[in-house]
């Protein structure tokens, strides 16, 4: 069976810059800024991990982040044309970009959590813990688990998303875990943290 990945829609590439952030409301209100992600890169995973047929993520784990979330949200685009996140209320979520491939599937499958909101920590609180070479399992509908190696770690201004890098189609199974970064300025953080991540069982 061919897999190939779905192709980059145009909305996202003109409107993807917001992606994994939403309100965090005022400094009194939330955590301080996670330490900022030193950016690094490991080799990429050898091409050996078969592609999987599509299937719904429905569980991810992130160990050394403390991440077990499930059931896993469903993100598409919101009326602007950027990719939606996950609510406030759903803080504690991590969502999936159901616009692209799922987990495991030739292509870059994404994955959307908070760093905090108004309420408090979000799922991917402890994001700065992960490290490259860490795992990242993704339980999917049809009961197998994807399991992905991280092979980089970058933090960038929401102004130079690296849209193309992130949703642009890939030749093997890849995963992006989003989050928000950077200290809070007029409510919001100014920043995202992207990990890059192969699939490799």
């Amino acid at each position: 069976m061919t897999h190939r990945a779905r192709p980059l829609p145009a909305a996202v590439l003109l409107a993807a810059a917001l992606t994994g952030c939403g309100g965090a409301g005022t400094a009194g209100s939330v955590p301080a800024a996670p330490p900022a992600v030193t950016p690094t890169a490991a080799p990429a995973a050898p091409a050996t991990a078969t592609p999987l047929p599509a299937s719904a993520p429905v569980r991810v784990r992130i160990p050394s982040a403390g991440v077990d979330a499930s059931p896993v949200l469903r993100l598409g685009l919101a009326a602007d044309g950027t990719v939606e996140v996950p609510s406030v209320s759903d803080g504690d979520k991590i969502g999936w970009y159901t616009e692209g491939v799922t987990p495991g599937e030739t292509g870059p499958a994404v994955l959307i959590g908070h760093f905090d909101t108004v309420r408090g920590p979000g799922v991917l609180k402890d994001v700065s813990r992960v490290r490259t070479g860490d795992k990242i399992s993704v339980t999917r509908a049809d009961g197998g688990t994807a399991v992905f190696r991280v092979r980089e770690l970058e933090q960038v201004g929401k102004k130079t998303f690296p849209t193309v890098k992130v949703y642009g189609n890939t030749t093997h199974p890849e995963l992006r875990v989003i989050t928000c970064g950077g200290e809070l300025t007029d409510g919001h953080r100014p920043d995202n943290i992207i990990l890059y991540a192969d699939l490799v069982g």
